[in-house]
């Protein structure tokens, strides 16, 4: 059996590829995307500031009404994207927990310790942060905006730097923005629920139980799921709790195993190749032409197909739509401020800016590095291969990067449109900050590194 997959797939060098091309599929599709989003932020903040800007918030603010016979939801096009669309990115990222969970960076206690370590290090901080700025005021409800890392701006700057940092640094900085998103969404959960509808918590509950046992049952067709988790999502709307909320519980109970195993998928592809039968000269483009060939190509991508996770499916099929549709419209959507409209200097100095910006800058380096050092110099943790203190202390700038996450939970914070610019402002100019410093800091690291 090994021969046959030698054969037809290549040489174990060839393999060795293969296997890491998930992560590496998964960083490039999040580095590009980072250029999408910050074009999606620049054309928000100059359309806000353009002789149009009236238009601009007056758009997001158009409402439209969805209505299925007595029952009708009436929402803004921003309400739309940030308790619909969002609802999709959320999903991503509980898909990508629970990958990571299954088989990643989280997937046992000595290689979890880590990142979750960073993770929760890079919460904590940011929001002590911020409570220092803001206790005693009502401002201090937004003491989640700065704890949140943006996964997508993040890589993208990390991916500038190229080759001259190792790959098991960007596995890192992967894995503790994911264990940091995980910390964001029980946040949201937990701590930005107003009211709770007893009725409709109760129907949420009834969902998720159908859901759970979908999964225990081997049900694979994502069609059922879609159906629970837009039924979930209604229910969750009407609860008090956040909406969003219902992607990452519908992306828990995605099956992570295909139809068959792997050995009965090399059984049935192995007996498909042997239907290839070409001449010395090679087969040339026979598919259209030979039906024997023909047959045997839909045979295996149906093998695919079985062999194949819904986890995997759901997440190769959505992330695109996500990283380069929903999150940019979000960007579109969220970052627009008006700067002729507001007192620069007022906004700057405020706590809730200033709580922001030196939770981003501050709180999260030294909370990600502090974390890490701890938990490697107790030796409950080590750092990965190639990666000392200073890399990691780059990192941790990175981390800084809030952006979607901070914008997002800025939203849930603050109903003042004042105090809501000014938690904007924060979260622009603590990101520009951590985003310049930790590129700039990750160079010179990797220079002396390399000297």
């Amino acid at each position: 059996m090994l021969k046959i997959l030698k054969d037809y797939v290549g040489s174990p060098e060839d393999i060795k590829v293969t296997m890491i091309r998930p992560f590496q599929y998964f960083f490039r599709k999040e580095a590009s995307s980072s250029i999408v989003l910050a074009a999606a932020t620049v054309i928000a903040f100059l359309w806000a500031n353009s002789p149009f800007a009236a238009s601009y918030h007056a758009f997001w603010e158009t409402e439209l009404i969805l209505t299925l016979g007595d029952y009708s939801i009436h929402k803004t096009l921003h309400g739309w994207i940030s308790e619909g669309l969002m609802t999709i990115f959320f999903f991503i990222v509980g898909i990508e927990i629970k990958r990571e969970i299954l088989v990643g960076e989280l997937a046992s206690a000595k290689k979890a310790v880590l990142p979750a370590g960073a993770a929760l290090g890079g919460m904590v901080f940011p929001a002590l942060v911020y409570v220092a700025f803001n206790y005693g005021r009502p401002t201090i409800s937004g003491w989640g905006i700065p704890m949140a890392t943006d996964i997508a701006f993040s890589l993208g700057a990390i991916f500038i730097l190229g080759k001259r940092l190792p790959q098991s640094l960007r596995v890192f900085l992967s894995a503790f923005a994911i264990a940091d998103d995980l910390g964001a969404v029980l946040v949201i959960a937990l701590f930005y629920t107003k009211e709770i509808v007893p009725a409709y918590l109760f129907i949420a509950s009834a969902v998720i139980a159908l859901l759970v046992l979908a999964n225990i049952f081997w049900v694979r067709r994502t069609l059922v799921y879609a159906v629970l988790g837009i039924a979930l999502w209604l229910a969750f709307l009407g609860s008090g709790l956040h909406a969003t909320v219902a992607g990452v519980i519908v992306a828990m109970t995605i099956p992570a195993r295909g139809k068959y195993d792997t050995d009965k998928f090399l059984q049935r592809v192995s007996k498909f190749m042997g239907h290839f039968e070409c001449p010395t000269e090679g087969c040339g483009y026979s598919i259209l032409l030979n039906e024997k060939h023909l047959n045997a190509v839909q045979s295996i991508e149906l093998a695919c197909h079985d062999v194949e996770t819904p986890l995997q499916r759901l997440e190769h099929g959505l992330q695109s739509w996500v990283a380069f549709l929903v999150v940019p419209l979000f960007a579109l959507a969220n970052a627009g401020l008006t700067v002729g409209s507001l007192d620069i200097r007022r906004a700057v100095t405020d706590p809730v800016a200033l709580g922001i910006v030196c939770g981003l800058v501050f709180g999260k380096p030294v909370g990600i590095t502090l974390f890490s050092y701890l938990l490697v110099r107790t030796k409950i943790a080590a750092f990965p291969a190639g990666v000392n203190l200073s890399l990691l202390c780059g990192v941790g700038m990175l981390g800084g990067i809030g952006f979607t996450m901070s914008l997002f939970i800025s939203s849930l914070s603050f109903a003042d449109a004042t105090l809501l610019d000014f938690a904007k402002v924060g979260v622009l100019l603590g990101s520009a900050i951590s985003g310049v410093a930790g590129l700039v800091f990750l160079r010179a690291a990797s220079a002396n590194r390399r000297a």
